[in-house]
């Protein structure tokens, strides 16, 4: 058994120690490449009915690359999805999905940076305004899911 398990770690251990990682870049046997991955350009869902895009922009804001933004975005996604207009989904929606760093995202709601003009909206005000916490609310998690479900029941 002890073999077996071995056998199907191997070519798994072969490949990272062919690859070698400095500084951005990734060195193999055939030569360097440049380890920037480049994210393909946003482009707005028409198709998709409002319920849809609520739902998307939920779990978007749930599952993001820094647990800062995990908890904040989806912490205002709960209180503010529901209420949005076609327009401020929109605008939200642009906002975490085009391809920009989760950490300008961070910056930009808590007043840290500026946000670029693009940006500067009516969502982006809200969520500047939620990242205040003035009501000195405990955010340690994200909210679990059965606010979802009220209405259906």
């Amino acid at each position: 058994m002890f073999a077996a398990v071995m056998l199907r770690r191997a070519p798994v251990r072969c490949l990272l120690s062919s690859l070698a990682v400095r500084r951005g870049q990734v060195t193999d046997a055939t030569g360097t490449y440049d380890s920037e991955i480049q994210l393909p350009p946003w482009e707005e869902r028409r198709n998709e009915t409002q319920q849809i895009k609520r739902a998307r922009l939920v779990y978007e804001s749930r599952k993001r690359g820094m647990l800062e933004n995990c908890i904040l975005l989806s912490l205002f996604a709960k209180k503010y999805l529901s209420s949005m207009t076609d327009t401020q989904l929109s605008q939200y929606d642009r906002l975490i999905n085009m391809p920009s760093n989760d950490w300008d995202i961070y910056y930009w709601a808590t007043g840290a940076q500026d946000p670029p003009e693009e940006f500067n909206n009516e969502v982006m005000d809200l969520l500047k305004e939620f990242a205040k916490n003035k009501d000195m609310e405990q955010r340690l998690r994200q909210p679990d899911l059965e606010y979802l479900f009220k209405d259906a029941q």
